[in-house]
């Protein structure tokens, strides 16, 4: 018997919910097969079977928090296979198929010719937390279990948010893989259907105060480390928030001019990219800023690299991709990259790996509205920028008003490490780019 446990999922991750048990007591799984799907502090995450077999317990079930080191499942490795050596065992293969095994209910076929299984002494290589399920057809008997459904963890969770029972799905996508569009289309053909399943699967407990009616949910993962961040950051850091504009008029009449040519490439060019590139360009300036302040070691850490956290206000709450080398990057190449990381975010499909490694965070206000804020700091950092949305306003140049772009910006710093003539000439840094853009494209 074999116990299959929580592996490490990263630096800083203890646990997980589990969203949604794939396997059941009984099935026959193969290894790196999806077994439980698990929300953790940022992202959700599909952790594969380390060996294959019979599964004889599970564990836990949807709902159930569990930590790292926890035992998810044990399974029964057949006894043909696990008694076969090492040097006498076939070499995999390598259609790309899993290699197929008797069900638990035909105890005949065991005695049939098939290719071993690999066993625990078998050498492999780790597999990746955020593997995919297998796209071949079920080697259980029960073929429509959720363990055999061809399926990203994105496309799950979207399917029981809207009702879908993806068993019934066929998919349209490379192997048979089931993609959004497959159950949008579900969606269109019953959507009374779905609005109500879905409805019934948001309710949550109901139940009444003394004023009426209320709906009881429990406080998501997410939500849990994002509440237990920023009480770090508000009791541990003093922060100080700088306030400026940029005039970032001459920047307009370019990002409009050359909208045309990058959308013709299929890039949509925002005000964003600048703005990455002018803080990651201040950065190189002005260390202290891209630095991490370790109060117990008694330390400063200046990062020799530069990668700027884009906040992002998702559905299931905050969330900041880090954007890597940004100094490194042209603006076309920022514009691919938020593209690419806009899209990741709408449909969930991020990695542990997208959330770590920042030294700066970005924040975007003015995507939704408003002007100036307070951005709490994203610890270890030691700043963060928040940009409200740009609009015009009365300037004095030269003695003469005149309409000008202004993009508010809003610098938040920890004053342990960061003073604020420091803070005040990276702002000044960061605007000077914004308002000479020919800067920006002739920066290495």
């Amino acid at each position: 018997m074999i116990e299959i446990k929580l592996p490490e999922l990263g630096d800083g991750i203890e646990s997980g919910d589990v969203l949604e048990v794939l396997v059941r007591e009984g099935d026959v799984i193969t290894k790196d097969q999806g077994i439980v799907e698990l929300e953790t502090d940022k992202a959700t995450v599909e952790v594969p079977s380390t060996h294959a077999g019979t599964v004889k317990k599970v564990h836990v079930s949807s709902g159930d928090t569990i930590k790292i080191g926890a035992t998810m499942i044990s399974i029964e490795v057949a006894a043909a296979a696990a008694s076969t050596p090492k040097s006498a065992a076939p070499a995999p293969t390598r259609t790309g198929q899993p290699v197929e095994l008797p069900t638990a209910t035909e105890p005949k076929q065991v005695t049939t010719p098939a290719p071993a299984l690999p066993t625990p002494s078998t050498p492999a290589s780790p597999a990746p937390v955020k593997a995919l399920v297998t796209t071949s057809p079920a080697t259980s008997a029960n073929a429509a279990d959720a363990g055999s459904v061809a399926a990203g963890p994105a496309i799950r969770r979207f399917a029981r948010e809207v009702g879908v029972d993806l068993s019934g799905v066929v998919g349209s996508g490379p192997s048979g893989r089931i993609t959004r569009d497959d159950v949008l289309s579900v969606v269109r053909e019953a959507s009374v259907v779905a609005r109500s399943t879905k409805k019934s699967a948001k309710t949550g407990s109901t139940q009444s105060d003394a004023w009426g009616p209320v709906r009881i949910e429990k406080l998501p993962k997410i939500r849990r480390t994002i509440a237990a961040k920023m009480h770090e950051s508000w009791t541990t850091v003093p922060r100080v928030t700088n306030f400026d504009d940029a005039d970032v008029t001459e920047l307009e009449h370019i990002r409009q001019s050359s909208k045309a040519d990058y959308a013709a490439k299929g890039i949509k060019l925002t005000s964003m990219p600048f703005l990455i590139k002018s803080a990651a360009m201040a950065l190189k300036d002005h260390p202290t800023i891209n630095a991490a302040l370790d109060m117990e070691a008694e330390q400063v850490i200046y990062k020799e690299y530069i990668n700027v956290g884009i906040a992002v206000d998702t559905e299931r709450g905050l969330v900041v991709p880090a954007l890597c080398n940004a100094d490194k990057l042209s603006i076309p190449d920022i514009a691919r990259n938020l593209a690419s990381i806009a899209d990741k975010v709408r449909t969930g499909d991020f990695s542990l790996d997208d959330l770590r490694g920042g030294t700066f965070t970005i924040s975007n206000l003015g995507a939704i509205g408003g002007t100036y804020s307070t951005p709490i700091i994203n610890v270890p950092e030691v700043a963060i920028l928040l940009v409200g949305r740009s609009r015009k306003m009365p300037v004095v140049i030269e003695d003469e008003v005149k309409i000008r772009l202004m993009m508010p910006l809003s610098l938040s710093y920890d004053h342990r490490l960061v003073d604020g003539g420091a803070a005040a000439r990276f702002l000044n840094e960061v605007i000077s780019y914004l308002e000479t853009p020919s800067r920006l494209l002739l920066a290495p």
